[in-house]
Order: C-alpha cells, then structure tokens, then sequence
C-alpha cells in the first residue's frame, strides 16, 4: 500500500505533550478513525492505526448498502488521560486538528478517552462535530444527525448502545470461531485483558451466550475464578477508565499481578486494552489457543509467527473491533434503525459473514486470519477507490 495521505506531530504550546495525526488516504475525499489517549503514544504507532482503519473500512464494504466506506485516518496524544492536564491538551490537540476535521477527518472515541469527553472538548475547540467532514456525503444530514443522535441516546441493562456494538462485535467474532471448531459455549473459558468500553462489552456478550469469563485485568491488576467471574456485579462497578472497585469481589474471586491474565487456564484470550501487550518475551506464557484482539495492534507481528507457530489461531483487529465503526455509518447512512436490535442484529450478520469469509479464505490460501484479513481488504479497495474516487484537493 502507498505512503499516507497526511502525516503530521503536533506540540503543545502549554505542557509540551505530542499529538499525532496520520491520514492514511481518502474515499470520497473523507477519512475516518478514531483519537486516542495513551502515555507513549508515538507517530508509528499512529501511522500503523491508520492503515488499519482503511482496511477496516473496505472490508465492511457492501455494494448494495447505503454506508459508502471511507478511508482510513487516526489521531493519538502522548499523555495519560488519567492526568489533571489531559483535557486541557485535549481541547488545545482539537482545535489545532480543527481544519483538518472540518474538511476530511471523521473522529471519535479511541483509547483512553470517551466519547462524550471527545464531543466536550470538541465543542470547546469550536467544533460543530468531530464528524462534520461525512456530512455533504449525507442525502439528508439532518435526518441522519437524528437517527446517530437518537442511537446514542439508547441505553441496554444501563449501558449506553454506542459503548455495546463493539463488544458485540468482538463477541460474535469469538463465538464465529468456536462455531467453525464444532467447540460449544459452555465449558469454554475465557480471559479478557480490559474491562472499559470493549472488554467489557465483549465479556457481557460471551457469558450471556453461555462462555465463563474466568478473568479480567485492569490497570489495578487481574481478577480470576476457575469457576467463573460474577461479570454484571464488575461491570456495575467499574469507574469510567475501566478500574474495577475491589470492594465488589466476590471471597472465591482472587487478585494477582496486572499481567497474569495472559497465562490464566483459559480457552480464548482477548485483549482489549492497550496495543503491544503480547510480544515475544511474553507469548509463551499463553495457554489459550484462540486469541482476539478487540483492542488495536495488542500482538505484535513477532510474537503471532510465534504463536501461529505453536498452533494459536490470532483473529486481527482489522475485521474483530471494526464493529464500532461500522455502526456509527450503519446508522448514520440508514442502512439500520437507530435502536438495540436492529444494530446488535445487523452487527452480527456482518461480523459473522465477515469473520466467516476471513477464516475460509485463511484455510484456502494456508495462510494467518490476519494475512487473510489483508487479501480481503486489498481486493476491495480498488473497487471501492475506481467507483467512488480516492484523493481530493485539501
């Protein structure tokens, strides 16, 4: 694939912190992806986000949808959201990207930062919306403002929509799995590194489904029972990080190091917080022999030819977290209603379809899902770029 579009670092003028934004090329003259916060968050690491946000796009391409995929951008800012300056870096990081979001970037919650803190701090930089670029794109923008306004105003079992497609994404790609395997839910055990938006979405989904969340990790540490995690009672008690309140394990529940989920007795792992969690140094501590990346880039390229080596299938967050994305067009465009069951149906007829048509291709070419994921996207783009158009003038 070509060089980004746009690569750009931005300093800021009050706490020196950095801030990246790369976009990876246009569709339609847009590109979409997320902005994320994290201590150590480099260009690179940006630039490989973009990327994965084009391929993301093409492969939920659907000729016969309303939902035109875009191409593929990211942001990221080096500080810890947990930090008393980081919305003030967040509000000066938006409004020096603000031209840039106002005629090509679409953004939104990533990392570290939530989605009503993002449209905050975006109004304060003097936004109208982080994806106002999509906007002339609309037939009838006011109509689909509506129906994106109306689906994010939903919530399930106290739980906002926009925060449970994710996971149910993640979930019906594990689930996709494990049905390919002829391997049934109950007994099947589960490790979910994150328990914020996405872990904790995906672990709600998989034990509603009939899976045993035997732990979850979070910056305090990893929390596991052989016999199964009480899941709704640690959600109910997370604060808006993701940091479970201790006070609300159970006596059979135990406590160990931030890192011993990775080789916790488990069927599937699922790391969905931050990106470089299993590396080589790490990777044979795993015993699971599913692993789904629900957050961005958490293998790195070396440890998967180690796992894939050892006989661990790795489902790439190219096609596992797209499911996010995917929705706020699903339901922007009108492709689906903005409520619970016409976007939890849709998303898993897409992501079943597409975690399907990953793994046959994966088992026909003799090659990773991950590989696969690529062909996949690689096909799709020059058709999606020869009917719709790629670049336009800035």
């Amino acid at each position: 694939m070509s060089a980004p579009y746009l690569s750009l670092s931005w300093t800021d003028h009050v706490t020196g912190r950095r801030g990246f934004l790369v976009v990876d090329r246009l569709v339609r003259g847009v590109a979409s992806g997320g902005l994320r916060m994290r201590p150590g968050c480099t260009l690179d690491e940006v630039a490989g986000l973009a990327r994965g946000m084009t391929m993301k796009e093409a492969l939920h391409y659907d000729p016969e949808g309303r939902y035109v995929p875009l191409g593929g951008a990211k942001g990221g800012i080096d500080c810890d959201p947990r930090d008393p300056e980081a919305y003030g870096v967040l509000v000066r990081y938006l409004r020096a990207t603000r031209p840039y979001i106002e005629a090509f970037w679409t953004t939104g919650e990533d990392l570290g930062l939530s989605q009503d803190l993002v449209d905050r701090a975006a109004t304060e930089a003097g936004l109208v919306s982080t994806i106002q670029a999509v906007y002339p794109l609309l037939d009838d923008e006011r109509a689909a403002r509506r129906r994106l306004a109306d689906a994010f105003a939903v919530e399930v079992d106290g739980i906002g929509l926009d925060e449970l497609v994710g996971g149910c994404g993640v979930a019906e790609s594990v689930l996709t799995a494990l049905d390919r395997t002829g391997t049934p839910y109950t007994g099947t055990r589960v490790a979910v590194q994150g328990l914020g938006t996405m872990g904790g979405a995906t672990a709600r989904f998989l034990a509603r489904a009939g899976l045993t969340i035997v732990a979850v990790a979070d910056i305090k540490g990893t929390v596991s029972n052989p016999a199964g995690l009480d899941v709704e009672a640690l959600l109910a008690a997370r604060d808006t990080h993701g940091t479970v309140d201790r006070s609300a394990l159970r006596p059979e529940d135990r406590e160990t190091s931030s890192d011993a989920w990775l080789a916790v007795d488990a069927d599937v792992l699922v790391p969905a917080a931050v990106s470089y969690a299993i590396d080589p140094a790490n990777q044979g501590r795993i015993t699971a022999r599913l692993i789904v990346e629900a957050a961005n880039m958490p293998v790195l390229p070396e440890a998967e030819d180690l796992l894939t080596a050892r006989g661990v299938t790795v489902l790439p967050d190219v096609v596992v977290n797209s499911g996010t994305n995917a929705w706020w067009w699903w339901t922007l465009f009108g492709d689906i209603a903005p409520d619970a069951r016409s976007s939890f149906d849709h998303t898993r007829r897409s992501m079943r379809a597409l975690v399907d048509l990953m793994l046959s291709r994966a088992a026909r070419d003799g090659t990773t899902p991950r590989a696969a994921a690529h062909a996949l996207a690689a096909d799709r783009l020059p058709v999606i770029e020869a009917r719709y158009g790629r670049h336009r003038p800035i």
